[in-house]
């Protein structure tokens, strides 16, 4: 590994979610495949950025998903996901992932991934 660029904001906040992919191989690729540079949709990008999250990492293992967001301390995260969730193709989007996550395709974003709670850190 090579490491990563990480673009200085000062102090933020950040949220880390997770969520279950359906364990199927092909729909993890699938999922893998919609999420690369390549095959994302350039409007859900769009769309993160502007409700006002400033970076976000998805992490897989198996199964299991962890996305960590990085916001500005005054980001509210119930308005801005209010917000996120009329956007363009946002709702298709989030119909199109149900299917590999094995979500409601009518859940908005913020239904399917589950908020988790910081318990230590390297004080």
């Amino acid at each position: 590994m090579n490491g990563y660029i990480q673009k200085d904001f000062g102090k933020t906040k950040r949220y880390v979610q997770i969520l279950e992919l359906r364990d199927d191989p092909e729909m993890i690729a699938a999922y893998r495949k919609c999420h690369s540079k390549e095959e994302s949709w350039q409007e859900i990008r769009d769309g993160i950025r502007e409700v006002g999250i400033l970076e976000m990492e998805i992490y897989i293992l198996g199964t299991k998903l962890v996305m960590i967001v990085d916001t500005p301390l005054d980001f509210d995260w119930k308005s801005s996901m209010d917000k996120l969730a009329t956007l363009p193709r946002q709702a298709e989007w989030e119909a199109f992932v149900a299917k590999l996550q094995g979500c409601d395709p009518n859940a908005r974003s913020d239904e399917k991934w589950k908020m988790m709670e910081r318990m230590f850190f390297l004080y």
